[in-house]
Order: C-alpha cells, then structure tokens, then sequence
C-alpha cells in the first residue's frame, strides 16, 4: 500500500484521455508545470492559440478514419496526438481533423503535420511548424520562430526574434517581422516587409521581394529568379548578393555610406545610379566589374551575377 501511494504522484503526471475517431472532441488540462507542447496531426486544418489562461484545451472534430486522440501529460510536456491507423497515411478521401488548440501562450509549442493546414498565433516563448502538404498562416509569435513546409504556402505577420521560415514549391510572404530572420525557398517566390536587422534569403527558381527598414546585414542568393529590395544600409553594415540567370536590384532609402564591389559574368550587366562611376569590360571574356565609394565607406556592398544584371540607386 505505501508503494502504491508513493507512486500516484507519478501516475497523476501520466495522465491520458483519449477520444475515439469521428467524434466531437471538447477537452482540457491544467497546465501546471509544462513548458512545452507537441502536437501531431496528419492532415485537416489546426489552429493553436496562444492565450493568458493557465489550462490546455483541444475543441474540435476527429478525422472519422482516425483511431482516437491522445491527449497526455507526460512530465514538463503535454502531448496532443491525433492517432492514425499505421498502414494508412494517405489517399484516405475525407476532410480530416478539425481541430482548435488553446494553450498558455507562455509555453513553447511544437507541431508536426502532412497535409495539415496550420492558424498559430499569440506565443512568446518559441513556435517550431513543420508540415509537407499544408499552408502554415502565424501571427505574434515570438522568440525561436521556425516555420517549414514543402508544397504549401507560408504567410506570417509580427513574429520577432530568430526567424526561419523555408517552403519547397511553396510561396512566403511575411509583414512586420523583426530581430534575425531567414527566408528560403525552392520554386515558390519569397516577399517580405521586415523590421528586421539581420536577413539572409535564398531562392531557386524563386523571385524575392524584400521592403526592408534599418538592415545591419542582408546576404541574398538567387538562381533563376530575381531580387529587388529597398532598404537603409546601417554604418558598418554588410550587402552581399550573388544571382545566377537573375537580375538584383537594390535601392537604398538612406544616403549609404559604402564601398561597392559589383561583378557581372557572362555578359550579364551592372548599372549605377548612386555615382558617376560607370563599369569596366573585360579585355578578354563577357564580363565587367565596377568599384566604387560612397561617403566615408564605412559599410559593404558586394555583388556578384552570372548572366544577370546588377543595379543599385
């Protein structure tokens, strides 16, 4: 009898409710000492709220081919799991779990999908999303923000601190980020209108279109895609960009202080309309290169293009 007491404890940590498939879910959990939630959901849409209540809620409809859900405290975690049949992940020909999560928006929150549509907004302490086949849509969220899908599309709108955000055949568009954010995509184009300081973004087969504010560092690479952005380049900032079979163009909205080092290769092109100072041809091969200062030259900006054309104003 005293071992049994001496593990309840243990067995109250270990709680688990499960629902089964099909059903109406309406269900909660106080919080009490978790710093993190996971969610799984094979597909369906989610949507995970962040709150200032003390207590983890799941509302919703199961997948009807789902086996149940898990709903679990396990520790310093809670577990929501929608539960599929092992030997049957896809083709299933039904609309799948509708689900509304509320946590304390304190907590960090993981969530692991393969044709789930993703709403996450309102968290402070870090948000990690990561879905093949869904569309992930986040807003206000805070901290470690990192946000990955293969075939869908990402559109984000407040998030602040380390950023991440990467889509495969995917489009991304982000408004009002701020703090470290990067961005890449494959075949889908990139658009952002950032706050933040630093920035790197990469695109394959991708444009990318970035309006940005006070930049300390941008580092830009594109393949068979454009980049235009306007930007303020800090003193002692860094540009550094590099296309292949893609144009980069860059206005800056301050009277930059920089050195410039532009390359173009194989007959691609460079303008300047920051300075008089016009690029030199190659003697031998399609290419031209042009250096330049302005100001004190206290920043850096290096570009370099294969078959494409540099312009900066």
């Amino acid at each position: 009898m005293r071992s049994l007491r001496n593990c309840l404890p243990l067995l109250l940590l270990m709680v688990t409710t499960t629902s089964l498939a099909g059903e109406h879910v309406d269900e909660s959990m106080s919080l009490g000492s978790v710093k993190h939630v996971t969610i799984e959901n094979l597909r369906g849409e989610v949507t995970i709220i962040g709150n200032s209540g003390d207590t983890v809620s799941v509302t919703g409809e199961l997948d009807d081919k789902a086996k149940g859900l898990t709903f679990e405290k396990s520790g310093s975690r809670i577990i929501i799991k929608v539960e599929v049949p092992h030997n049957n992940h896809n083709g299933w020909g039904a609309d799948g779990s509708n689900l509304t999560i509320e946590i304390p928006q304190h907590v960090r929150v993981s969530f692991k999908g393969v044709s789930s549509d993703i709403n996450i907004s309102n968290f402070t302490n870090g948000s990690e999303v990561q879905t093949v086949s869904g569309d992930i849509s986040a807003k206000n969220l805070m901290q470690q923000v990192e946000l990955a899908t293969v075939s869908g599309n990402i559109e984000s709108k407040n998030l602040s601190g380390k950023i991440r955000l990467s889509s495969v055949s995917g489009d991304i568009h982000d408004r009002n980020s701020a703090g470290r954010a990067h961005f890449k995509t494959v075949s889908g184009s990139l658009s952002s209108s950032s706050s933040a300081n630093e920035i790197s973004a990469n695109s394959v087969s991708g444009d990318i279109e970035l309006r940005l504010a006070e930049v300390d560092e941008l580092i830009v690479s594109t393949v068979s895609g454009q980049f235009e952005s306007q930007l303020s380049l800090n003193d002692n900032g860094l540009l550094k960009m590099s296309s292949v079979s893609g144009d980069l163009d860059v206005e800056f909205k301050n009277d930059v202080q920089a050195s410039f080092n532009l390359k173009a290769n194989a007959g691609g092109d460079i303008v300047n309309r920051l300075t008089s100072a016009k690029a030199q041809r190659a003697k031998y091969g399609p290419s031209s290169k042009l250096f330049f200062e302005t100001g004190n030259a206290s920043s850096s900006v290096r570009a370099s293009t294969v078959s494409g054309r540099i312009a900066v104003k």
